[in-house]
């Protein structure tokens, strides 16, 4: 453990810059964590645009293994009302089809609710970001804002970050252990690292326009969070549409349209704006009331690692890419699950130095995956348009002659209608990619192998979630009955900071181990046997998925992953001791 006079010598023992969802989130684990941190932003407020939105069950997870998911849920648009998502020629125009998304059809409903406690919400980041940082200063946790970061110099003891303090206007600096740079898609930590990113910046130009519109009349028997829209000039450096996205059922809303890239970028006045909304809604007069308007480019780029010295990176700063897939805050909350653990046991003198090596190895290919993802996901609308007959030209009369064509009672117009159906079926990949989002399995020197055959997937690895208890996993999830005869998850009896060893009632040597090496190592450690009367299988889901016999057991890091697995019982009480004991020296760098 670290002495006060160690303590003593650092101003803080986290610096986090950038107050976004992986820097908020970041704040609020490691303010938990019991960990002091100062959280700076530039910027005077927390976000103040809808910005991303989709919060996928991983996400949830995260927020209800830190007693936050009710706050989410409370400004969250729920489950039910995300998922039509329409594709259209106007809000009152043709409609070309419509897919079931986020796990919101009767189908793939029972596919997401059996792998998580949690549900998919749509969950705005103005909304987002102050649920995390509110509760990490809540927590303990220190936050500036107007305060600018301007560079930083390290060694092998600490951090110092030069800041800038915008009201005063005069620079100091802060000392810590470690920095977090969590600075967004222009992250100057990471340009300063001189990280080496992978892929191209502004692939695309794109605007976003927020509004203010009663659309209750048009949307409300069809509800969805996004509305894609097909009209001429939507794919002049675009994907090929425009976007109608809700931020408020059913009256406030986020326009997407693209922009040559190739050109000076527009100047996007109210007028512009409301003429813009007005076209792909389909309704000339619509009262409209423009709320924000902002440009962006769409990116491909990737860090290939996330680290240098005592400075680790999260977020848009290490993955850059387009919204498609609503990949982009939920990666993030899930960089600094992974990281902020191993921050808090290596200052707390519970692991080496070399757990934290684990972060880039562990988060990097995910990063890189969801770059690959996103940016497939926005090419993959070209079969629709060719479908339609509009991937060369789009226009006024290409369009309704498309349409026209679909809906031909000929053998033409039927196998135009098969194309465009498998293309719309494509969009999958995009709106219910629940492996994607699950599926992440980590290889590091923090995940022990077991020698157990390679996983092979039965279904579609992007498509569908298979869970296992294989290590480097995510702990499946299981409906588990406690003391009280309340309907529990096995995710419920994991995190909060700690590592868990899982057991069955026949495991109790693993449960004494397990407090026999919480004592020797100095590390917070839950012994939990399923079966007992705090964790019953009652509904026998556990026995189904875990992966071991009754006195097998599992380690299960603090962030919800396996490190470890005994796929079978100890031959004595030493011999658990010693297995489990190596296994987390192993682990935490001891």
């Amino acid at each position: 453990m670290s002495s006060p006079e160690a303590r003593d010598t650092y101003d803080t023992d986290v610096i986090i810059v950038g107050s976004g969802p992986a820097g908020g989130s970041a704040a609020l684990l490691l303010a938990t964590y019991g960990v002091r941190t100062l959280l700076v932003t530039k910027y005077g407020w927390l976000a103040n645009t809808p910005r991303s939105h989709i919060t996928n069950q991983r996400t949830m997870e995260v927020l209800r293994d830190l007693d936050v998911e009710s706050e989410a849920l409370a400004v969250g648009t729920p489950n039910e009302l995300m998922g039509d998502t329409v594709l259209c020629t106007s809000l009152v125009g043709d409609e070309i089809g419509r897919i079931r998304a986020w796990g919101s059809g009767p189908a793939s409903a029972t596919e997401f609710g059996a792998s998580s406690p949690c549900r998919h919400v749509d969950l705005p980041q103005n909304y987002l970001e102050p649920i995390l940082v509110s509760n990490a200063a809540a927590r303990g946790a220190k936050v500036r804002f107007d305060t600018e970061f301007l560079s930083l110099t390290q060694d092998d003891d600490g951090v110092a970050a030069l800041l800038k303090d915008r009201v005063r206007g005069d620079e100091f600096t802060v000392r810590a252990r470690y920095m977090i740079g969590a600075d967004g898609g222009r992250s100057a930590v990471v340009e300063q690292l001189g990280l080496p990113l992978d892929g191209q910046m502004g692939k695309a130009g794109s605007m976003n326009v927020v509004f203010k519109a009663d659309l209750s009349r048009y949307v409300a028997h069809r509800p969805s969070v996004l509305y894609w829209v097909l009209q001429p000039g939507a794919e002049t450096g675009g994907i090929g549409m425009g976007l109608v996205r809700m931020v408020r059922p059913w009256n406030e809303w986020l326009l997407v349209w693209g922009y040559d890239i190739e050109q000076p970028p527009p100047d996007v006045d109210d007028a512009t704006a409301r003429a813009i909304v007005r076209d792909l809604v389909g309704v000339p007069d619509l009262p409209v009331e423009i709320t924000s308007t902002s440009l962006w480019t769409v990116n491909h780029s990737y860090a290939t690692t996330y680290s240098s010295g005592r400075v680790y990176c999260a977020g848009d700063a290490v993955h850059r890419h387009p919204p498609s897939n609503g990949l982009g805050s939920n990666t993030s909350v899930q960089d600094a699950y992974n990281l902020a653990w191993k921050l808090a046991m290596v200052v707390r003198g519970e692991a080496g130095p070399g757990l934290l090596d684990t972060y880039s190895a562990e988060r990097a290919p995910v990063g890189r995956q969801i770059v690959e993802r996103a940016n497939l996901s926005r090419d993959q609308f070209g079969p629709i348009f060719q479908a339609l007959g509009v991937a060369e030209t789009c226009t006024e009369e290409t369009l309704k002659k498309g349409v026209e064509a679909i809906r031909a009672t000929t053998l033409e117009g039927a196998g135009l209608r098969r194309k465009l159906k498998e293309a719309v079926q494509l969009k999958n990949y995009e709106f219910n990619a629940h492996g994607v989002e699950m599926n992440q399995r980590y290889t590091s020197d923090a995940v022990i192998p077991d020698g157990s055959p390679d996983e092979v997937f039965e279904h579609d690895a992007e498509l569908f979630h298979q869970p296992t208890t294989r290590p480097g996993a995510k702990l499946p999830h299981a409906w588990l009955v406690d003391r009280d005869g309340r309907r529990i998850s096995t995710l419920d009896v994991v995190g909060k900071g700690v590592f868990t060893l899982i057991t069955g009632l026949s495991g109790s040597v693993w449960a004494e181990a397990a407090d026999a090496c919480a004592k020797s190592l100095g590390i917070g450690l839950d012994a939990v046997r399923i079966g007992d009367e705090g964790a019953r299988d009652a509904y026998g889901e556990w026995s189904r998925v875990s992966g071991v016999p009754e006195d097998g057991a599992l380690l299960v890091r603090p962030d919800g992953h396996i490190a470890w697995r005994a796929r079978a019982g100890a031959a004595s009480s030493e011999a658990a001791l010693e297995e489990l004991l190596d296994a987390l020296r192993s682990v935490l760098d001891r």
